[in-house]
């Protein structure tokens, strides 16, 4: 019987213990202070839309930076939601480490083209044809201008500007389209005096594997400002206008 009753007082400690142990355990986490940040920008290789300072910047001036609070007053949800509002912040990830910090994982807006119509607009378009906002924020993309609206940008253009992204030489070269009235697509490039016309939007792989074709094998040879406009308008043929003398 005694030993029946020892037992069983063994059994109780342990349970007590067990409960104090994990109610501690909780607690814990959300008394400690947050030590730190782990900040991650994706892409940051290749594209620094935004940086580690500008997204401590946007926290500290919305006054949630959380170094140095309590983990258990710290909203993730709330910095996310803060931060996805930056027009280059896609998405924004944020959770408490093992180590008492708060890891966040910012992924951002690619612009693939810039708009900046006839009737007012001025915007980009990002990787994936959404609108985005970026007022005083110069972006290395190509400009287009002309007489559209917005589903002719989205629908039409968006796709170029993917093309240029994607297409090393050809992002570095155009520096603008232009849509005309007849919304066709004349191209200004950085280097040469001279137009590319494109005809109709599409087809960008033919039409800018045969204007690099000519540019290897005739501009090199005559000369980059020789022609006043290059055209691929048509299939199978390339059309030149020289200049007038």
């Amino acid at each position: 019987m005694t030993k029946k009753i020892l037992i069983l007082c063994v059994l109780v400690l342990i349970a007590a213990y067990l409960v104090i142990a994990a109610t501690a355990f909780n607690n814990k986490p959300a008394e400690q202070v947050c030590k730190g940040m782990e900040l991650t920008v994706k892409d940051s290789v290749d594209y620094g839309f935004i940086t580690q300072d500008e997204v401590r910047s946007i926290l500290k001036g919305s006054k949630i930076l959380p170094i140095g609070k309590r983990l258990g007053d710290i909203n993730v949800r709330q910095l996310e939601n803060v931060l996805s509002k930056h027009p280059f912040i896609g998405n924004a990830e944020c959770y408490l480490t093992s180590g008492g910090k708060i890891a966040i994982n910012i992924y951002q807006r690619i612009p693939v083209i810039r708009i900046m119509s006839d009737n007012g607009d001025d915007y980009y378009l990002d990787n994936n044809g959404v609108i985005m906002k970026a007022p005083g924020k110069a972006v290395h993309v190509a400009v287009a201008t002309g007489n559209f609206d917005r589903k002719f940008a989205q629908t039409e253009l968006f796709p170029l500007g993917k093309f240029l992204q994607d297409d090393k030489f050809w992002n570095a070269q155009i520096e603008q389209v232009h849509v005309t009235s007849t919304k066709e697509l004349e191209l200004i490039p950085r280097v040469g005096n001279h137009i590319l016309f494109l005809g109709k939007p599409g087809d960008y792989n033919e039409k800018f594997t045969k204007l690099q074709t000519f540019y290897k094998e005739a501009l090199n040879q005559v000369g980059w400002n020789k022609y006043e406009r290059i055209s691929v308008e048509f299939n199978n043929q390339i059309i030149c206008t020289k200049k007038a003398k």
